[in-house]
């Protein structure tokens, strides 16, 4: 195993157990302890807890030990956190919701600004991703279909010319990410998501931003329905 994965194994492991509650607010973790249960040098230890002290996940003090933080000091725009709270399925329904609620908030404006500010590159890409979101669909290739999709929503951000709305990129992508690998995609590509999201580019790219915002809001929407249905429907089967 290399120098790099070891410290990987050591976070996957304890951030999903502190994000689903395993290990609660206030838990005291000892170096000693982690060195024994992971068979890891100290070095690998301190390397994974501040990982986790980055996510604010934890926070270490000499004369403490590595302790616990609450859910309000988690860094919840960090990507491995997304992560997961989506795969906890205590977590994902608000997890969802609260990124649905903000993607809302932002991609419909990220658009508007992407219609007023895109450069002549970044429209033939984003046209480029239209036609081939049209040509996966079609083929029924998800995985391809899922990797523009990301790319598509990432390069809107970009587009916004918003330092800030950028940074977000991260954040969508991991929302669409975490959709795909928890199948709460549907099987087949909607014609209507399809469509929106050729709207959304040809608003930009005309300099319409109204019309890019509303069909923005259009594919957010629908994907929240989406979402919500597929978790009803998953409730009602448990």
């Amino acid at each position: 195993m290399t120098s790099k994965a070891l410290p990987d194994r050591l976070v996957g492991a304890l951030g999903p157990d502190i994000v689903s509650g395993r290990l609660a607010a206030g838990d005291v973790l000892r170096l000693t302890e982690l060195e024994a249960r992971f068979a890891v040098s100290r070095t690998v230890v301190r390397d994974a807890v501040r990982r986790l002290e980055g996510a604010g996940l934890v926070a270490a003090r000499r004369s403490v030990g590595i302790t616990v933080q609450p859910a309000a000091r988690w860094d919840v725009y960090h990507p491995a956190v997304i992560r997961w709270r989506l795969a906890d399925p205590g977590a994902r329904r608000a997890q969802l919701r609260s990124l649905g609620e903000l993607r809302a908030a932002v991609e419909p404006s990220a658009a508007a600004l992407a219609a007023r500010r895109a450069d002549p590159d970044q429209c033939r890409r984003l046209s480029a991703l239209g036609a081939d979101l049209t040509t996966t669909a079609r083929s029924g290739d998800m995985a391809a279909f899922a990797g523009h999709d990301r790319e598509f929503h990432t390069l809107v951000l970009e587009a916004s010319g918003n330092e800030m709305y950028v940074r977000l990129g991260e954040v969508v992508e991991e929302v669409l990410r975490g959709r795909g690998e928890l199948r709460l995609m549907p099987r087949h590509p909607a014609s209507e998501a399809v469509r929106l999201h050729r709207a959304v580019a040809e608003a930009v790219c005309a300099g319409e931003p109204e019309d890019a915002a509303r069909a923005m809001r259009g594919i957010v929407d629908q994907a929240m329905e989406e979402i919500a249905e597929d978790l009803d429907a998953r409730d009602g089967a448990a």
